[in-house]
């Protein structure tokens, strides 16, 4: 099985950071939160990525070519090469595809459609974010329950405290930084080949 990463997106959340370098390759402990994704998926026995490219993408190439990274045979597919990566041993399959500057979410998966051919399912995931998945439960999930995708969700924490007040203007309660009780898009997801149908070269995944 395959596991899609859109890191194609701009860091306009990391200010001046952001204009410089990929948030994929925002260092986490001294290395990128792309190699610590990649070494999530590995410990689960997924080998075989494709990323998809976009704004600095020139340097996620960098980093896999020259972290002991070594060029494949190219698919005959424009805009895309593969690599073999393997860092500390590890055997990783790296597909690089640009899929555009500033194309959606759902556009860059609809992208590298042509990557997924044999593939009855796939997993995704952003090239931002890290957490403590089990992919095991999470594929025997997707697995069972026999819908066209699956996504993680979380309920996080607020980042501001929150009042309670009644209607006389009196603060009868406040809660520092409580749980939010809404599910919020936890950022890994399992779909069905069948996503791709619904999917088109300008769609939002999290809209569409």
């Amino acid at each position: 099985m395959k596991t899609v990463i859109l890191c194609g997106g701009r860091g306009t959340r990391l200010g001046e950071h952001g204009k410089s370098v990929p948030k994929a390759l925002v260092k986490i402990g001294g290395k990128p939160i792309l190699w610590h994704l990649l070494k999530t998926y590995s410990a689960a026995g997924l080998n075989d990525f494709v990323l998809c490219l976009g704004f600095l993408g020139d340097q996620i190439r960098e980093f896999f070519i020259g972290d002991r990274g070594s060029i494949g045979t190219s698919p005959d597919i424009p805009n895309s090469e593969s690599i073999v990566y393997r860092p500390d041993d590890e055997n990783w399959n790296v597909t690089l595809v640009n899929t555009g500057l500033d194309t959606n979410t759902g556009g860059r998966i609809k992208h590298i459609e042509s990557h997924l051919l044999g593939e009855t399912g796939f997993c995704v995931t952003y090239g931002d974010g890290l957490a403590n998945i089990d992919f095991g439960l999470l594929l025997e999930f997707h697995k069972n329950h026999g819908k066209i995708g699956t996504l993680t969700a979380i309920q996080p924490f607020s980042s501001f405290g929150v009042l309670e007040i009644n209607s006389d203007d009196l603060v009868t309660e406040f809660r520092e930084k409580p749980k939010i009780q809404e599910w919020i898009n936890g950022g890994f997801f399992v779909f069905s080949r069948d996503i791709l149908d619904y999917l088109d070269e300008n769609c939002v995944l999290e809209q569409e």
